[in-house]
């Protein structure tokens, strides 16, 4: 499963069904197993479902603890280190009032919403949260863009705009851009979007949830 979502660079502390500021993005949902075999004990979800359920702050942050570690992890632990992400502080400096603000909203509504949806598994009477198969399954890819920079799709515009520009001009033969020949340019042009393309793919493998320490949002989001 693929999950897409772009947020300008704010965030907010989230309680209850409250989402970040910001968010806002599209979601894509796949029907397999990681043997490539038709997932039959959970239904797929569909894009609406997924945005509905990643689209909130609080739980990319779950996403990202359960992907990361993929180990079974008590409610405690859990609402302590995303308090310490949201609150942006060690897990040390969590105060007692931040972690029961984000265990209360975890446990009442995140972590069942999350469960209903097959994302993880939830044992109220335990406390503890595991991973599913579409926990690994899922991938989420984060667009930040902060403050006055360009998303990506507008540099890739941008670059074909220039492109555009620079082979019309070459075609009326403007100088000094004709000192330099056509195969020269295509070259140019040819390893410039190259190594966007690398720095693309570079950038994105570390703007999905589960790489990393910290999500993205938090790595990549301030200013």
């Amino acid at each position: 499963m693929v999950a897409q979502t772009q947020r300008n660079d704010s965030r907010s502390h989230e309680d209850g069904e409250s989402e970040a500021d910001g968010d806002n993005g599209s979601a894509a949902a796949g029907g397999t197993e990681a043997d490539g075999s038709p997932t039959d004990r959970i239904p797929d979800l569909s894009k609406g479902e997924v945005f509905e359920v990643l689209r909130n702050q609080r739980r990319r942050y779950v996403l990202h603890f359960l992907k990361r570690d993929e180990r079974p992890v008590e409610l405690g632990d859990l609402a302590q280190q995303i308090a310490a992400w949201e609150y942006e502080t060690t897990l040390e400096g969590v105060t007692p009032e931040q972690r029961k603000r984000v265990y209360t909203t975890l446990q009442q509504t995140h972590l069942p919403k999350m469960d209903e949806a097959g994302i993880l598994t939830f044992d109220s009477d335990r406390g503890v949260i595991e991973a599913t198969d579409r926990t690994r399954d899922i991938s989420v890819y984060l667009e930040i863009v902060p403050g006055r920079e360009f998303a990506w799709r507008e540099l890739y515009l941008s670059l074909g705009a220039i492109s555009c520009a620079l082979v019309a001009a070459l075609w009326v033969g403007i100088y000094p851009l004709t000192v330099l020949s056509m195969l020269t340019w295509t070259a140019i042009i040819a390893v410039t979007v190259t190594a966007t393309a690398i720095a693309h793919i570079y950038h994105e493998r570390h703007m999905r949830l589960g790489h990393g320490e910290q999500p993205p949002e938090l790595s990549y989001g301030g200013e």
